[in-house]
């Protein structure tokens, strides 16, 4: 049974009941309704963002991220075995491959190098595991660089390998003096007194003391790329060309026995000993570039010289003396 309400009325000094009308109630029943739905959705919302409500497809979806995770691990592991196959690879490229045929190693920041400052991978994110995808797309797409340089890099070595027979012959290992027609080797490569300015420096060849008119020999297979007196001090010189990074100088001659543009064999005779341009006496000043830079010529006689005729000519090419230009 309803409670009953009452109200003292004091101008009629009585108690009157207190009647409430339809429409209050209606109002009031709403506004329960109303805040009895609010609190419930609200209720809804937590539980559903709480572990402790899931619904069958919450699991499942929570099921494949965690076999998602598990792949990325194990092509993370994958990829770390790629990684130290391709390193051996890189390395024997480099250290074995480019070293027996005389190529430049390709310096490890050119393998290893990243991409442009483009995001690539901005499509990835925004995502729970967007880093973890993020980080294997990035292994993946160094991985693909790395063996596209190695492809290259074999493709080039496979080349050099097929053009061997010419790779040897290029090379400028004989002496462009032959020893019976030396008075001595005045001067070898490295810091040398200067026979003009007494001023200690470097000397970029080794220079043979011979006389006026003795044969000089084509170190290696070429062409002659200048033979001429344009460069300053050089007097009468030579430039051949060999290929493969090799480039050989003959100075200070007498007279020539090739022009530019001729193909040359190694042993052909190129031209004479004399003592033109900037020179002391009469000698062959003979240098070996490699790659634009110039290299000591006594790393390169071994094919007409024996091991005792080596040692000899390193111990006098090693001497700090006075070079003749």
């Amino acid at each position: 049974m309803a409670k009953v309400k009452y109200y003292y009325d004091s101008e009629n000094l009585a108690y009157r009941k207190i009647k409430i009308r339809k429409r209050k109630k209606f109002g009031v029943a709403a506004l329960f309704l109303i805040a009895s739905a609010l609190f419930g959705f609200l209720c809804f919302i937590v539980l559903l963002n709480t572990p402790y409500f899931e619904t069958p497809k919450d699991r499942l979806q929570a099921r494949e991220i965690e076999n998602l995770k598990l792949n990325y691990s194990i092509v993370n592991k994958k990829m770390d075995q790629v990684d130290d196959v391709i390193e051996a690879i890189e390395d024997r490229d480099n250290n074995i491959y480019r070293v027996y045929f005389n190529a430049k190693p390709i310096p490890a920041e050119e393998r290893k190098a990243g991409f442009s400052k483009i995001n690539r991978y901005k499509a990835l994110e925004g995502y729970d595991n967007s880093q973890l995808v993020i980080n294997t797309t990035k292994r993946v797409d160094v991985l693909s660089k790395e063996l596209a340089i190695q492809s290259k890099s074999l493709d080039y070595i496979l080349k050099l390998a097929k053009a061997k027979d010419k790779l040897l012959a290029a090379i400028p290992a004989i002496q462009p003096v032959r020893n019976e027609n030396l008075k001595s080797l005045a001067s070898g490569f490295g810091y040398r007194t200067d026979p003009f300015t007494k001023v200690r420096k470097m000397h970029e060849g080794m220079d043979f003391s011979a006389k006026i008119g003795t044969p000089i020999y084509a170190t290696g297979d070429g062409v002659v790329e200048k033979a001429d007196n344009t460069a300053s001090g050089y007097g009468n010189h030579i430039l051949l060309r060999h290929g493969y990074g090799y480039e050989t100088l003959y100075a200070h001659l007498s007279k020539y026995n090739c022009r530019a543009g001729q193909r040359i064999k190694r042993g052909d005779v190129i031209g004479y000993v004399g003592s033109t341009g900037r020179s002391e006496g009469p000698h062959l000043h003979y240098e070996v570039h490699k790659d634009e830079k110039v290299v000591n010529p006594l790393n390169f006689y071994y094919g007409n010289i024996s091991a005792i005729e080596y040692v000899a000519i390193s111990k006098l090419a090693n001497q700090e003396n006075q070079s003749l230009d």
